[in-house]
């Protein structure tokens, strides 16, 4: 499940007066500066995004395993960086809450009933991983570098490629359609799979409004050497939803109650 809790990324920038490199035909001569401008606008607006302090995301998610089941989830974001997936599965719920500071999870359908903190990796990871607002939007607020390391095509179309430094050390790639100026992919955190670490890509796509800013309604974790991937649908996305800190502290041992927020 860890795989699926932090979906959307984010970063910041810092080599902005870097000199324009030239790429291709398919592609303009940009700077990074321009690139994430140009990213900020095609996501709604700067301080449109900054207005924003709480989001709730709910959909289907892939369970993964043989049977292609699809299983009901609430993800709920509140600034700075408090997070909590809840996922339904054989009418249980299971839990991943991080509290800007400490995480936890509770996963019945391992026959785990009770409170699990967060190891030191995860904990690395959900503190490196980006607020509501996605990768580039606020990044120098965000202590992120960025670096334009060249074009590349995905899926069929060029993309600008960025390397992300965060503020913990960690640094992911993240590519940038070169129209749309939408994310269309992020590096996502290493797996070890039969005794191999393997690389992760999180690919978005579906773009929609909701309030006049861009929201990807699905997203796409792929494995290297992995057959299956695993997808997410976004059904519905609410901006601003009053959202109580007690949500993101350590759930109750009593999963029955969680679900009512």
């Amino acid at each position: 499940m860890k795989k699926l809790i932090y979906i959307t990324a984010c970063l910041a920038l810092v080599n902005a007066t870097a000199v324009p490199i030239t790429y291709g035909a398919q592609t303009a001569d940009m700077t990074v500066a321009q690139i994430v401008e140009k990213n900020a606008k095609a996501r709604g607006g700067l301080e449109a995004w900054r207005a924003v302090s709480s989001m709730t995301m709910s959909g289907e998610m892939d369970a993964g395993g043989k049977k292609n089941t699809m299983l009901p989830f609430v993800m709920s974001m509140k600034r700075p960086y408090k997070s909590r997936l809840e996922i339904r599965f054989q009418d249980q719920p299971a839990v991943q809450v991080y509290d800007g500071t400490q995480g936890w999870k509770v996963r019945p359908f391992l026959g785990r009933d009770d409170v699990e903190p967060f190891s030191p990796a995860e904990a690395k990871v959900a503190s490196g991983w980006p607020q509501l607002d996605g990768p580039l939007i606020n990044y120098a607020a965000k202590g992120t570098k960025v670096e334009l390391q060249g074009t590349e095509a995905v899926e069929g179309k060029d993309a600008y490629k960025l390397k992300l430094t965060m503020k913990n050390g960690e640094q992911r790639n993240l590519w940038i359609d070169a129209s749309s100026f939408l994310e269309v992919k992020i590096d996502g955190d290493p797996r070890k799979m039969d005794g191999k670490l393997r690389n992760v890509a999180i690919y978005y796509r579906d773009f929609k409004k909701v309030n006049g800013l861009s929201v990807p309604y699905v997203t796409e974790t792929v494995v290297d050497g992995v057959g299956q991937t695993h997808k997410m649908n976004i059904q519905t996305v609410t901006l601003n939803p009053p959202l109580d800190d007690t949500i993101f502290a350590k759930p109750k041992v009593n999963l029955a109650t969680t679900t009512d927020h």
